[in-house]
């Protein structure tokens, strides 16, 4: 049987919800047991439990294992908090209210703890495009990033891309986790997965890449990256 021509769809952005609602749950209850599950919890109070819960039962439905369920009672009357607003949007509104709520109660180190487990969040994505790239019979190399990338960027973005053969150069001037950030008056929580994100899935994709993101649409209204990739001189 051929693979040449298997092409994986990119993930739902529920799925990615629940992916980084995970490695979050994770850190925070490693960090701070049942503290960290109660200011879990009240983070998705906060976002709102009807909301959440659409997120959950797709990504379940979609094939997902996730904890989102654990933070959603059975018997909640929340109503909706934002019908008709996108699934990138809906992913940053709950990564703003959790990392707020860690942030305002422990600081420096709740950041520190939600940028660990954002970075593990994107490292696992990388090595997930990885395996996309392997399933096709590429290798980890700088052309395959992109071409295999999990996420579906949607028209929601906006952006210019420069390949070279070392190196992918990209500006982003429209971002719907940025502008929602922004829209919400959250930039000091969104700016934790910004700044963490793309270096971590470079990582996990390859060891070797290097990623510099000197401008942030959170700061000054674009987002500008130089993703490296030396080629292997000698295999």
């Amino acid at each position: 049987m051929s693979i040449a021509h298997h092409v994986i769809p990119p993930h739902s952005m529920e799925i990615m919800t629940a992916k980084l609602f995970n490695e979050i749950e994770a850190e925070v209850v490693t960090k701070y047991k049942e503290e960290g599950k109660k200011l879990l919890q009240q983070g998705v109070k906060n976002f709102g439990y009807k909301d959440a819960e659409d997120i959950a039962i797709q990504a379940t439905k979609e094939g997902e294992n996730h904890k989102l369920f654990d933070y959603i009672p059975k018997n909640h009357s929340q109503n909706y908090n934002y019908e008709g607003l996108t699934s990138f949007a809906l992913f940053a509104k709950l990564f703003a209210q959790i990392t707020k709520i860690f942030m305002d109660t422990y600081g420096a180190e709740g950041e520190k703890v939600i940028e660990k487990a954002v970075w593990n969040f994107g490292e696992k994505r990388g090595e997930g495009i990885k395996q996309r790239a392997r399933v096709q019979g590429k290798d980890n190399t700088i052309d395959q990033y992109l071409a295999n990338y999990d996420m579906g960027r949607s028209d929601l973005f906006k952006y210019e891309t420069t390949h070279s053969p070392e190196e992918i150069e990209q500006t982003f001037t429209v971002c719907p986790f940025g502008q929602q950030w922004a829209d919400d008056n959250m930039h000091q929580y969104g700016i934790v997965y910004c700044r963490m994100i793309d270096p971590s899935i470079a990582k996990g994709f390859n060891e070797n890449f290097n990623v510099i993101h000197d401008q942030y649409i959170l700061k000054e209204g674009k987002c500008h990256f130089r993703f490296q990739l030396p080629e292997e001189k000698d295999k």
